[in-house]
């Protein structure tokens, strides 16, 4: 069965309101000593991950999207995820410190979001690799930012089972791969 799901601007922004405790509950599984291990080169630790939330908050989404609905026409300004994250020195601060950071921020995106009333979802920013972006669309791009970056710290709970069971196999559990 394929229903469809009509937009609303409040569901999206309880589904904001409500990630950072879904967020802070996941990292607390995560034991605080395995918050910087990576699995390997080119992956982020549970606290750049935590970092990188943090940051998007407060140079990407909200800023962009007011962007949209109140000067359409005008370029972003570049940002550099990885590489704000690389000069964050995530590792230096507690998981903590970027959840309440991260919490900060999106409670004051949520404000805002509130504070809108019945903008124009369907102003849009030419963004140089995706094309048009309507503030829709970008409402859509923040909410599933926040579901890779959950499943992204979920992974690294998977692993760190994988290495805990030693030589075992863990597939009895089930495959990390998605299915149905």
């Amino acid at each position: 069965m394929n229903e469809s799901f009509p937009f609303s601007l409040e569901s999206v922004t309880h589904r904001l309101e409500v990630f950072p405790a879904a967020l802070r509950a996941t990292v607390a599984i995560v034991p605080e000593q395995i918050h910087a291990w990576r699995p390997g080169e080119g992956y982020w630790c549970v606290l750049e991950v935590l970092a990188h939330l943090a940051l998007e908050e407060e140079q990407d989404f909200r800023p962009r999207l007011a962007c949209i609905l109140a000067e359409p026409q005008k370029p972003w300004p570049p940002i550099d995820p990885e590489g704000a994250v690389a000069s964050s020195d995530a590792h230096s601060k507690p998981a903590s410190h970027w959840l309440d950071r991260f919490e900060k921020e999106r409670a004051e995106s949520v404000a805002w979001l509130r504070s809108l009333g019945s903008p124009d979802l369907d102003r849009a920013n030419v963004h140089p690799k995706f094309g048009a972006m309507p503030a829709r669309g970008l409402l859509g791009a923040w909410t599933a930012h926040d579901a890779l970056h959950l499943r992204q710290i979920l992974k690294r709970l998977y692993q760190i089972a994988q290495r805990e069971a030693g030589e075992y196999e863990v597939g009895y559990a089930g495959s990390w791969e998605e299915r149905g």
